[in-house]
C-alpha cells in the first residue's frame, strides 16, 4: 500500500486529488497540509511514502518544504506539482531533492502512475522533458572564454569513484537516453545497463535517475544545447 501526503494551499485541489487516490486499491491518503511546514510536520509524524507538493504555497513553499524533507534523511519521496511544464520552480524542486515532477493538469493515469513509479524510487519524468527542463534553467555550467569554447575544469569529485564505463553511461543519461537506448547504442545487454545505471547511483548518492541527470549537468558531463 502506497501511503501519500496531499500538500497543496487550494482546498478544492486537495479534495480533488484525495478522492483520486482513494479510488485506488493500492493506494491511502495519510493527511493533507495546507503549506509547507505543515508538509514538513505531517512527513515527520506520519512519514508518507510520497509527498505531492505544490510549489507555490504560503508562508514556507514547496522547494524549501522539499529541501528539508529530503533533507532530514527519512524514506519519504518527494513528487513536484507545478502549474507549467517549464516552471523554473519545477527545476529548483528537483534540486532540492525531489523524485520529478508533474504538472497539475495531468491526465489522471499519469498522476497515479507517477506516484506509484516514486513509491518504488524511479523517476517521473521522461527523458526527454527532462532535459527540456534542465536545458532551460540549469544554473551552475563550465565557464566559457570570450571565443566561446569551453574552458577545462576540474573533475568533481563526485564522479572520482566511477569507471570510465560509468561515467560514460551518466554522461548519456544526462543526454536523455533511455536504458534501451544505452544498450543498443553502447552494444550492452540492458540488464548490463540497469546495473550500472545502479552503481552510479549508488557511488555518487544520487536518490533516483533525475538526480544523476542534475549531477552530469553540474559536473559539466552535459552541457545544455
Amino acid at each position: 500500500m502506497t501511503t501519500v501526503l496531499i500538500a497543496d494551499d487550494q482546498s478544492l485541489q486537495r479534495f480533488g486529488f484525495r478522492m483520486l487516490l482513494e479510488s485506488q486499491d493500492d493506494m491511502t491518503v495519510l493527511g493533507e497540509a495546507a503549506n509547507g511546514s505543515e508538509a514538513i510536520r505531517m512527513t515527520a509524524e506520519l512519514s508518507p511514502d510520497v509527498v505531492l507538493m505544490d510549489v507555490r504555497m504560503p508562508g514556507l513553499d514547496g522547494i524549501e518544504a522539499t529541501r528539508r524533507i529530503t533533507a532530514s534523511g527519512d524514506r519519504t519521496r518527494v513528487l513536484i506539482l507545478t502549474t507549467f511544464d517549464l516552471d523554473e520552480y519545477a527545476y529548483a524542486g528537483l534540486r532540492a531533492g525531489a523524485s520529478g515532477f508533474l504538472v497539475k493538469d495531468a491526465q489522471p493515469e499519469e498522476l497515479l502512475s507517477g506516484i506509484r513509479a516514486v513509491a518504488t524510487g524511479d523517476a517521473v519524468v521522461a527523458p526527454s522533458l527532462t532535459r527540456r527542463l534542465l536545458d532551460a534553467y540549469v544554473h551552475h555550467l563550465p565557464k566559457q572564454n570570450p571565443a566561446g569554447t569551453q574552458e577545462p575544469t576540474p573533475m568533481d569529485p563526485r564522479l572520482a569513484p566511477l569507471t570510465d564505463r560509468e561515467r560514460e553511461i551518466l554522461t548519456v543519461i544526462g543526454q536523455g537516453w533511455t536504458n534501451t537506448e544505452i544498450a543498443t547504442r553502447l552494444h550492452l545487454a540492458e540488464s548490463t545497463v540497469k546495473t550500472h545505471v545502479g552503481r552510479i547511483l549508488a557511488k555518487t548518492n544520487s536518490r533516483d535517475r533525475i538526480q544523476a541527470v542534475i549531477l552530469a549537468y553540474d559536473a559539466g558531463l552535459v552541457i545544455p544545447s
